[in-house]
């Protein structure tokens, strides 16, 4: 289902076979914000430290952030003052640590509730949730991640327990290979050349997760990821443009493994899938 310059990125090619599939390339094309003039290197790195804090932490410690950032202590003290001031961290004395304030609470709450898509997503996916006994997110892509906007679950006893806020994986989940397969050859570009300068020795069974995810997308209309996130969880995924200006979302459904086989997802769970996203495109205002 759907648990970061640039180094090469990726450019599509065609394979022996004729289908198409991603190999590296340089990345002598590719320009880093740094290098713009109207960059805001201050605001970045504060922006940095805030993206740190990762599901299910509470709070950070200067030094944590500082390796996270790959920026000196000193550099990240001055940030954390700083934001801990606008309320967007806040200072536990006791430990001498960091949470997030409620300046991004607000920022959150704002962008949700802005996301009409969600409204209108939301009865079909509670609706395929009860059919098939899965959960079904609604995600959107932040770096390496997705992250989910919103969340239906049935009322089957197993399922799994990942909330709104909750990230998956770009390169591995199902949601995260669909955004990958739905996106413009630039974006995936950008996007796997952070994922190999991340970890490279991971980055040939990385890339071969892509091109076979976009194959799938290709013959099938779902990505999948059987076990590739978690050897414990199944899921397929199918991506769409909201419009208005949003940026590419895709939908999940997933669950534990010996509740729903690759098999059930396949031939019973897709089709309903593929279904659910032309209602929600059919629905949305263009």
């Amino acid at each position: 289902m759907s648990a970061a310059t640039a180094q090469p990125a990726t450019e599509a090619s065609e394979a022996s076979s004729g289908e198409p599939t991603i190999r590296p390339k340089r990345a002598s094309g590719v320009r880093k914000p740094k290098e713009d003039r109207h960059f805001v290197t201050a605001l970045a790195r504060g922006l940095e430290v805030l993206a740190c804090f990762r599901h299910g932490e509470t709070t950070l410690s200067n030094q944590e952030l500082a390796l996270r950032c790959k920026l000196p202590k000193s550099t990240v003290s001055r940030l954390t003052m700083t934001l801990t001031k606008l309320g967007y961290l806040i200072h536990v004395e006791e430990s001498g640590r960091y949470r997030l304030g409620t300046a991004c609470l607000a920022l959150g709450s704002a962008l949700l509730a802005k996301l009409d898509v969600r409204k209108i997503a939301h009865p079909f996916m509670q609706e395929l949730a009860n059919v098939t006994g899965a959960q079904v997110s609604l995600g959107i892509r932040d770096k390496l991640s997705m992250i989910y906007v919103e969340n239906c679950r049935s009322t089957a006893a197993l399922t799994l327990t990942l909330d709104v806020g909750s990230r998956m994986p770009l390169v591995a989940s199902a949601i995260g290979r669909a955004w990958l397969a739905a996106a413009s050859e630039s974006d995936r570009e950008q996007a796997l050349a952070q994922a190999r300068e991340l970890d490279p020795k991971a980055w040939p069974g990385i890339l071969a997760g892509v091109n076979k995810a976009i194959e799938d997308y290709r013959t099938l209309g779902v990505t999948c990821s059987f076990g590739d996130w978690n050897k414990e969880v199944n899921g397929i995924a199918r991506a769409f443009d909201p419009g208005n200006g949003l940026p590419i979302m895709a939908i999940n459904v997933g669950g534990p493994s010996y509740n729903l086989t690759p098999e059930f997802l396949i031939n019973e769970v897709r089709p309903k899938l593929l279904d659910l996203v032309r209602a929600i495109e059919d629905a949305l205002p263009r």
